[in-house]
């Protein structure tokens, strides 16, 4: 058992306090678990008993976690098996992604959870690898050689996670069909936006009924209009960041620029709001909402938010915001803050479970292996809710409390 535990060392670096051997064995059957839960999507015991292996590579303590590296850790003298797993083997890879959300939704989902929208750059070599062309990189900073997958988080105030993906096909692949087959891409797979890419992957967790409150993203996807539209025809609120010149409606109908339209406002409709812990401590900035839109209906409205930096007065972002009339500044300003939790997600799942380590070519084995990485991530998230929550507890019942008649006394 503790061989098999040592596989978890990874769970062990996430977490601020002395453990057992019998917290680590807990961890190693949590993980168990997890694969028990989608096992059934494997056609054969084989490549079910290799995703076991290769979900607890993923949580190895390896510097790379390929082929090569986790065929070696499990014993394997070549990556034969591996590559089976990816690229051959019979099995259900968006079934196993819906297993894997619903764990983290049981997780840590609560019904004011926020999904959140981004992509992240993948650097790879060559041509052949499906959807690689020269393009901008988030990751990089940069146009690089790469691969783009658009990812779904979803974030409460017990941890976050990725709880979905898809794979960016450029146009210089779907108007090249016979490239798309050499890489496994069918015939059927059209060419679609990021935007496109969210939306399914946003109505596949309303679908799923997973509980939340809100939506955000950065303004390469709030600046489009017609995605706010689909999230307001659905009634889903939102926080978007949005470029400096994006234009809105105001409560007198006319359009005007969000950057023009808070710079009206007067000096006290700023409030010194933290936006939530980040790296550094609280990020604390002035925050400022302002109404827009005619006329609110069904019980929802619409805003403008900025932020602005406490140190440079014109850095200033820019939302654009739906939500029940109810919704608060603070509301609004948690859920802007909220988007960095994507970015830590994309951190620790490249850092710690092999996210960006494959040495796949074909279309359908990068879901296979994006895939088994998010239920890498699923487990850290889930390991660090439940110490979270023994931690609080054991705060809990050491702390002494005056008797009542003692408080009455006082």
């Amino acid at each position: 058992m503790w061989r098999d535990c040592r596989r978890c060392w990874s769970l062990v670096r996430q977490c601020d306090q002395s453990l057992t051997v019998e917290q680590i064995e807990s961890w190693s059957e949590g993980i168990a678990g997890l694969h028990a839960r989608f096992g059934h999507r494997f056609g054969r015991s084989e490549p079910r008993d290799r995703a076991l292996d290769y979900l607890t590579g993923l949580l190895a303590p390896l510097e790379k976690k390929n082929g090569w590296t986790l065929a070696e850790q499990v014993g394997q003298l070549r990556p034969d098996g591996v590559q089976r797993l990816l690229n051959h083997s019979v099995w259900d890879e968006d079934a196993v992604r819906d297993d894997v959300r619903d764990f983290v939704v049981e997780s840590i989902g609560t019904k004011e959870g926020v999904f959140i929208g981004d992509d992240t750059g993948f650097l790879k070599k060559g041509t052949r690898s499906a959807g690689v062309q020269r393009q901008y990189s988030g990751t990089a900073g940069r146009t690089e050689n790469c691969q783009i997958g658009t990812f779904l988080a979803y974030a409460s105030a017990k941890g976050r996670a990725l709880i979905d993906r898809e794979l960016y096909v450029p146009r210089s692949w779907t108007d090249d069909r016979d490239r798309c087959r050499a890489a496994g891409i069918d015939d059927t797979v059209p060419f679609t936006t990021k935007i496109e890419h969210l939306k399914w992957m946003l109505q596949r967790a309303i679908d799923a009924a997973v509980p939340f409150a809100w939506v955000t993203a950065d303004e390469a996807y709030g600046q489009v209009k017609h995605f706010r539209m689909w999230l307001e025809e659905r009634g889903v609120a939102y926080v978007l960041a949005t470029k400096v010149n994006d234009t809105v409606v105001t409560t007198g109908g006319r359009d005007m620029r969000v950057d023009e339209l808070i710079a009206a406002l007067p000096k006290q409709a700023w409030k010194r709001i933290s936006a939530g812990a980040g790296a550094h401590g609280l990020r604390i900035y002035h925050w400022a909402r302002v109404a827009i839109r005619p006329s609110w209906e069904g019980g929802y409205g619409h805003w403008v938010l900025a932020r602005r930096s406490l140190s440079d007065p014109t850095e200033i972002a820019y939302y654009a915001c739906y939500g029940l009339v109810t919704s608060r500044l603070t509301d609004l300003v948690k859920t802007a803050g909220a988007g960095w939790q994507v970015e830590e997600c994309f951190q620790t799942a490249k850092g710690e479970c092999g996210l960006d380590h494959y040495q796949v070519r074909l279309y359908r084995a990068w879901y296979r292996h994006i895939t088994l990485a998010m239920a890498a991530l699923a487990c850290l998230t889930a390991v660090r809710a439940q110490e979270a929550t023994k931690g609080a507890a054991e705060t809990t019942n050491k702390t002494s409390y005056p008797s009542a008649s003692r408080r009455s006394a006082g």
